[in-house]
């Protein structure tokens, strides 16, 4: 492929595991892809909870959480690079109902299609004071690929990507997500063969 204005952007989107990817972890998991260019991919798996939930990573960072409601969810292992740092994925927070030229939080990816996706502590603290966005996705960690790493895996057959869907990520019960992601491509899990295929 010669045309480099035909270059693949799937900055919004999810990758699949196809079955066959046994790597421990990235085996069945759905990762949304914040950011993706000629220099390579970054995202989160939204589907691994790790063993603490936000109550408890509050309390490890000495912040009071005043959202009980959010209390129980889960810190997801959001990848392999960075594991001691929180990213949090959420849904756009604008100061005052205005969208302004950049995000309310000090650290924040603005990710085309609709979501953000912050790194600062600020972030937390609006969280915890009963401010902040409401729908949010906590991980420890991160997915990156390098210039043209994701480009191969996707040639190698270990991952299906569709369109992101915000309601996978905010509204689906944990357990779901993987059949529900494949779903918006109207596939099941059952139909995918764990090898890939080369014709």
């Amino acid at each position: 492929m010669a045309l480099d204005s035909a270059r693949m952007n799937l900055t919004h989107h999810f990758l699949i595991a196809m079955p066959g990817l046994e790597d421990k972890a990235f085996s069945r998991s759905v990762v949304y892809l914040c950011e993706h260019s000629e220099r390579g991919a970054l995202g989160l798996v939204i589907n691994k909870p790790s063993d603490i939930n936000l109550g408890v990573l509050f309390e490890k960072i000495e912040l009071h959480l005043s959202r009980p409601e959010i209390g129980n969810a889960p810190v997801f292992q959001g990848g392999p690079v960075q594991t001691e740092r929180g990213f949090v994925l959420h849904e756009p927070v604008f100061a005052e109902g205005d969208k302004p030229n950049e995000s309310v939080y000090a650290s924040t990816m603005t990710i085309p299609g609709g979501l953000e996706m912050t790194t600062s502590k600020d972030v937390l603290e609006a969280l915890a004071t009963g401010a902040g966005p409401r729908k949010v996705l906590v991980s420890l960690g991160y997915a990156a690929w390098g210039e043209g790493q994701l480009e191969s895996e996707l040639a190698e057959n270990s991952w299906l990507t569709v369109g992101a869907d915000p309601a996978v990520i905010f509204d689906t019960p944990v357990e779901q997500r993987y059949d529900k992601a494949l779903s918006l491509l109207g596939l099941e899990a059952w139909t995918l063969s764990p090898d890939a295929g080369h014709a």
